[in-house]
């Protein structure tokens, strides 16, 4: 992306470096060791939020409606798994979004392409679509005023889903699993009141969570100026997220994001997808974590239904014979996407869960383990991908299609998706 104005952008940067963190080097730290749990199977990582984050979405209900989701299906997912669950959300910072071209034309104007709310705005002007670096400093505002509301919530009780109330099913009644979904939620109501009767803690400890952000480390200028070193602690931590990922997009071993990342100390997600060969994949390793440090490396594999078996193997294998071990997650979002003939994006949610049914399969399969998901998703009741217990359809997704990149699962879908990976975990 070029910005027109270098000198507004070096006093941009130059402010932002003078800005408190918006997250710590305890709390990477803390993540990388339960990211390193998780790799030798003994947690499980749900990773979730929205596609791209925008600015008028720093609204309370829309972030008390994600972390309400996020925490009902980590429960959900605990029960599946009987293991702990990391909570990672794609959330304060997921600002930035690739794209497959530099630039749109519409009725014969052509302007460069929207990039995500911290680098540009999506109205098609030219004033709206120039760079701006001003966007940089709106969008760690709202990264930090979405942080300091989400560490509220979860620290004053919001964690706290012993009410009935938070768990509201009845969009599977008549679903073929609507049964067993009802059992597993009051199996889970039934552990907490358990649990609070026998400790008599009715209690902190059952009320908060730990709870991490995450996102893609794209726009390296706003990465690196909240990376800094810190007392005590050898090397460099990137300072706006817990744990920044790299998209395949910009996974060149020799291209700017490789480099950048290789210099912190963060856990690093990599997204890894068809084109990713096995050579490619074990030379990102090597750069990346020369040391193989346990929980450095999150690996996110977004195949498509019906092509995870065509993939996934060669380079689940490749990376076994580097005797590392890295988490393995699944996306099983992106390589989903279609279109509809009223243009709409969209994704199936029977394709979605495909994709997760078959990686939990190869992964057994090779004496490996699936470690984690990782959703696009809202706690909202948007119309955005089709099918579910509620049996969305095409015509649905005009009713309230609000996303600006991607499609994401509303709050039923996503809960019937966790309910669906604890009912497999649960028979596996």
């Amino acid at each position: 992306m070029q910005y027109p104005d270098p000198v507004a952008l070096a006093r941009v940067v130059e402010e932002m470096r003078r800005l408190p963190p918006l997250v710590t080097s305890w709390e990477v730290e803390s993540l990388r060791d339960q990211l390193a749990r998780a790799a030798r199977g003994e947690a499980f990582l749900l990773q979730g939020g929205d596609c791209a984050e925008s600015f008028d979405d720093c609204r309370p209900d829309a972030i008390a409606a994600k972390l309400k989701i996020l925490m009902q299906m980590s429960l959900v997912l605990v029960h599946g798994t009987r293991r702990p669950v990391i909570r990672v959300g794609r959330i304060a910072g997921q600002y930035a979004k690739p794209r497959s071209a530099d630039t749109e034309t519409k009725g014969g104007v052509t302007l460069p392409s929207y990039r995500g709310d911290i680098v540009n705005r999506e109205a098609f002007t030219t004033a709206d679509r120039t760079p701006d670096p001003v966007l940089m400093l709106r969008g760690y505002e709202r990264a930090a005023l979405t942080l300091n509301f989400v560490r509220a919530l979860a620290d004053g009780g919001f964690a706290d889903l012993h009410h009935p109330e938070y768990w509201d099913i009845s969009f599977a009644d008549g679903a073929r699993h609507a049964a067993e979904y009802r059992r597993i939620v009051d199996q889970i109501r039934e552990s907490i009141s358990f649990v609070t009767a026998i400790t008599g803690m009715d209690s902190a400890i059952l009320k908060r969570v730990d709870f991490f952000t995450s996102h893609e480390g794209l726009a390296l200028l706003y990465e690196a100026a909240q990376t800094r070193t810190v007392p005590r602690r050898p090397g460099h931590y990137n300072l706006s997220t817990h744990m920044p990922w790299i998209g395949m997009r910009t996974a060149q071993l020799d291209g700017a994001h490789v480099e950048f990342h290789r210099g912190i100390k963060n856990p690093l997600g990599i997204k890894i997808g068809p084109a990713m060969t096995a050579e490619w994949l074990t030379e990102l390793l090597g750069a990346l974590d020369p040391d193989r440090e346990p929980g450095r490396i999150t690996l996110i594999a977004r195949m498509g239904a019906g092509k995870v078996g065509d993939h996934l193997p060669r380079l689940v294998e490749a990376v076994k014979q580097t005797g590392r071990r890295p988490l393995w997650v699944c996306d099983p979002m992106h390589g989903n996407t279609e279109s509809t003939p009223q243009g709409y994006k969209t994704r199936r949610f029977d394709k979605i869960l495909a994709e997760l049914e078959e990686s939990f399969a190869v992964h057994e399969s090779l004496g490996s383990s699936l470690g984690g998901v990782h959703f696009e998703m809202t706690g909202e009741d948007v119309t955005e991908c089709i099918g579910g217990a509620r049996g969305l359809v095409e015509a649905d997704l005009e009713r309230a299609y609000r996303t600006r990149v991607d499609p994401r699962l509303n709050y039923e879908q996503a809960l019937e998706l966790a309910l669906l990976v604890a009912r497999h975990l649960r028979k596996a």
